[in-house]
């Protein structure tokens, strides 16, 4: 596990995450486009009478927020790097913007009245347990009930993907982790959520998208699949969509 706080506290490792992990045509664009076309469908399904307001836990520089710009009534982000912050109003994410701490008290939302939509990219994989109860507490604080909205979390480390075959050589490097669907769904019952929606939006690691000969057919399956939600099972990246129990 790496410290996410420590890591991006740094100024050349936030600019390096907005523009080369999501640089265009790159893999982590690629899922992104196909992420934001799911979340706006889903948000028009799931809340047909009233848009929620996002709260994004661990905002990072608002890649999330700016996905569903237009289609909820307001957003919030919450990161604990003042560096993200800043480049995510730098890059024009339309939110309130709120520094929380690293640890203590899990952070309070901010109040609004009416539905919610409580989002976290990117950070169930890569930091430890604490740190995924943080989140989890605060989804409870901000989804006191099953009628109070929607929870979206993202696994971009199924640990039954194609990704898997790589495990073994990178064992114990920084970045590299894994969770299952059934850690997931695990975590998320402790907290009084269940899944009741899977879908999955890459079947290709990203080393198919580095090769210029495998991208198209990586691309073109990848558009397919995210499709299909059966095929989350076996997906690299996955997003799960979760309510309180009652």
């Amino acid at each position: 596990m790496t410290n996410y706080a420590s890591v991006f506290q740094n100024a050349d490792a936030v600019e390096k995450y907005e523009t080369v992990t999501y640089a265009p045509d790159s893999y982590g664009s690629a899922i992104n486009e196909r992420q934001r076309a799911y979340l706006r469908d889903l948000i028009k399904r799931s809340f047909p009478v009233r848009r929620p307001v996002q709260h994004d836990f661990a905002c990072g520089t608002g890649r999330a927020i700016r996905l569903l710009h237009g289609v909820v009534r307001g957003a919030h982000g919450y990161d604990t790097s003042a560096e993200m912050l800043t480049k995510a109003a730098e890059v024009g994410t339309a939110a309130r913007l709120h520094r929380i701490a690293e640890d203590g008290p899990v952070p309070a939302p901010a109040h609004e009245d009416g539905p919610a939509l409580i989002t976290s990219f990117r950070l169930l994989l890569n930091v430890d347990e604490s740190v995924r109860h943080r989140l989890l507490g605060f989804a409870e604080r901000a989804l006191p009930n099953r009628d109070a909205g929607l929870l979206v979390v993202e696994n971009h480390g199924n640990r039954h993907s194609l990704r898997h075959l790589a495990a073994r050589r990178r064992s114990g490097k920084r970045w590299f982790a894994e969770l299952s669907h059934a850690e997931v769904v695990a975590l998320l019952a402790q907290h009084g959520f269940e899944v009741v929606e899977r879908r999955g939006f890459s079947m290709f690691p990203q080393s198919a998208y580095v090769k210029r000969w495998s991208r198209p057919a990586a691309r073109l399956v990848d558009r397919i699949a995210a499709r299909i939600p059966l095929l989350s099972a076996v997906a690299v990246n996955v997003l799960y969509v979760a309510r309180r129990h009652t």
